[in-house]
């Protein structure tokens, strides 16, 4: 048994049993212990591999985005480019090269990273060691003025309360142990997280269905628009998940890419869950404008991507050239990342339509 495993089973003997999300936010954030405090979970080597490290075309393309966001701004002299949950910096990296043709672009960006991992942060500062960076460790630590932010991958790994609707009505799933090891029970009644159930779910869900909520990430998307809203800007959402709240079980476990239950190795494998994009949007109501949620492979699609790809192949070797397309194809295709992975936009509500979202 790990030295986290330990720490939870010593916590649930002491307190009880412990709610879902906080056994995810242990897994993975835990100072020592966590998932993401202690490695670098990313590319073949590691558990899963994320957009940016498929392909340097996507992050050029999100620079591209940016770029034209900021001329739609009126070319503010100083902005923050913020990126949430950068990994090793890959995709700011590609970004920040895109727009090196850009005059005033770079000259005016801020870059400030929120990341709270010491050693992703050291990767970071490998990866982006020719830019002056910030690092921050909230979304309310970011200096003051416009914003443009990217999250990509980002919100799926923010804990998740798992709602259960019994005959009873609805129950919160907790972790709790026996003589075995973890496992799954309910509380005996109704949780505060039932709230941000939406009203039909609430009621119209059968018996035994799953929802999951995520207060974390609804913080976030809160706080993101407040600041789109007082400071002006815009901010870019990538993720697997659904565009209408539904019912389903989604939390997972992943190492060396392969799944694994999720309460076998908290602190050993990546946890994540579908992202709700219509209870993101909800979160931001009267805040900022929203376009989408579309697909992934549409929005790269309306960014020029069979374009960019072209002219890269054009200098490539045979072997190079199809590894590009190969590269986009995992990107934009509906049975790859195309359809399940989607994009959200929010911006301030003078700011014409968002680049990528088409009419």
């Amino acid at each position: 048994m790990s030295e986290l495993a330990r720490l939870i089973e010593r916590q649930i003997a002491t307190a009880g049993p412990m709610t879902v999300a906080d056994y995810m936010a242990t897994a993975l954030g835990h100072p020592q212990h966590g998932y993401y405090m202690n490695r670098d979970p990313f590319g073949r080597d590691g558990d899963f591999i994320t957009a940016p490290e498929i392909s340097q075309i996507f992050g050029e393309l999100i620079g591209i985005w940016c770029v034209a966001v900021w001329r739609m701004m009126g070319v503010p002299s100083r902005f923050n480019l913020v990126e949430l949950g950068p990994g090793r910096g890959t995709l700011m990296a590609d970004a920040l090269r895109a727009t090196s043709q850009s005059q005033g672009f770079r000259q005016a960006a801020n870059v400030a990273l929120v990341e709270t991992s010491p050693v992703l942060r050291a990767a970071q500062k490998r990866t982006l060691a020719a830019h002056e960076i910030v690092w921050c460790d909230s979304v309310d630590a970011v200096p003051d003025g416009p914003v443009l932010l990217i999250a990509n991958e980002f919100f799926d790994a923010l804990p998740v309360h798992q709602l259960v609707r019994t005959v009873d009505g609805w129950r919160e799933r907790l972790v709790g142990q026996d003589g075995t090891g973890f496992r799954f029970m309910l509380s005996a009644d109704a949780t505060p997280a039932t709230a941000l159930l939406t009203s039909d779910i609430r009621t119209g869900a059968p018996v035994d269905s799953v929802a999951e909520v995520q207060p974390a990430g609804l913080a976030i998307a809160a706080a993101v628009a407040d600041r789109i809203k007082s400071d002006g800007g815009a901010a870019l959402i990538i993720d697997y998940g659904y565009a209408e709240s539904a019912v389903g079980e989604t939390l997972q476990a992943v190492r060396q890419h392969e799944p694994q239950d999720v309460l076998l190795m908290p602190g050993d494998a990546d946890l994540t869950a579908h992202v709700d994009f219509a209870a993101l949007g909800r979160a931001t109501a009267g805040k900022a404008t929203l376009c989408g949620p579309c697909g992934q492979g549409a929005f790269l699609q309306n960014l020029g991507i069979a374009i960019r790809a072209e002219r890269l192949a054009e200098q490539a070797t045979s072997s190079q050239a199809e590894d590009i397309a190969s590269g986009v194809r995992r990107l934009i295709a509906d049975d790859e990342m195309g359809s399940l992975f989607k994009v959200l936009g929010i911006a301030s509500h003078d700011l014409s339509p968002l680049p990528g979202f088409g009419s």
